[in-house]
């Protein structure tokens, strides 16, 4: 399992969803990379499309007063690393985000 507590946050929210005027429900971040994308709860999946991509397998949360990691090979929780922050995306981003980007709808929209 390859941990790089060195690299910082690829920014504050999804990449693929900004890319693409997409949306999040919650926000996750590689341990290795530092790649942000979405949870799976998210329309885009990101998070777990950047584990089947690169192999990255450890992603912690990048939400405001959590601090888990999850090992997407064991399906598990992981041992916490203490990575180069921030260690979440801003507090004033709302969640589900980005703001004004959110359909009225959201939460009949997710899985």
């Amino acid at each position: 399992m390859t941990i790089d507590p060195e690299v910082p946050p690829s920014g504050t929210g999804c990449q693929e969803c900004l890319e693409a005027d997409g949306w999040w429900v919650h926000l996750r971040r590689c341990a290795a990379c530092g790649h942000v994308g979405c949870c799976d709860s998210s329309p885009g999946k990101h998070a777990t499309a950047h584990f089947r991509s690169t192999g990255h397998r450890v992603m912690t949360s990048f939400e405001p007063g959590e601090s888990w990691f999850y090992d997407f090979a064991t399906g598990e929780p992981a041992d916490g690393y203490e990575l180069q922050g921030p260690s979440s995306h801003p507090p004033d981003q709302p969640a589900p985000g980005p703001a004004g980007m959110v359909p009225q709808n959201w939460r009949d929209l997710i899985d």
